[in-house]
């Protein structure tokens, strides 16, 4: 449980995952490969972080830690299904979609809230591709919503 202790070190808390508001469910799983549907950057209490556009009411400071936060969120979920996050073997993909005002231009660095803290995590193993991309609008007005999908190793029984 290294990495669970590295975040504990990094005063990340991994919250109980909520259940979905609508018609998914939080993590799909294929052979070794985990699909993490798109997280929001909600606390411990399960109020949303922080709410509105990026580059009007939400500083890019802000939303760097809201992206932070959203994946904290999806290694919660990940966590809910294999039990220890040591058994992520590489991260692979993110998609990191910013809430931006319509002049924004500056996603890359709310997304690199999300890369850092997975670098930091695991390493050469928490490098991953990623799209950054702006939207016009997010769930519950959430500044940031973060999806990834990971592969785990090969001796992780399937959910159950």
């Amino acid at each position: 449980m290294i990495i669970e202790g590295k975040l504990r070190t990094m005063g990340a808390e991994l919250a109980a995952p909520s259940a979905p508001f609508a018609n998914f469910i939080p993590v799909q799983r294929s052979g070794n490969t985990l699909y993490v549907a798109g997280h929001l950057p909600r606390k411990s209490n399960g109020d949303l972080a922080f709410a509105g556009k990026v580059g009007d009411t939400v500083t890019v400071e802000q939303a760097y830690d809201a992206a932070k936060l959203a994946a904290v969120n999806c290694l919660a979920s990940i966590q809910n299904v294999i039990s220890d996050l040591d058994n992520v073997k590489q991260v692979l993909k993110l998609l990191v979609m910013v809430n931006a005002a319509p002049d924004f231009d500056r996603h890359f660095i709310v997304a690199n809230g999300a890369s850092d803290l997975l670098v930091e995590l695991y390493g050469d193993s928490g490098r991953h591709a990623r799209s950054a991309v702006g939207m016009g609008s997010l769930p519950r007005g959430s500044c940031v919503e973060v999806e990834m999908v990971v592969e785990v190793a090969g001796d992780v029984p399937p959910m159950g």
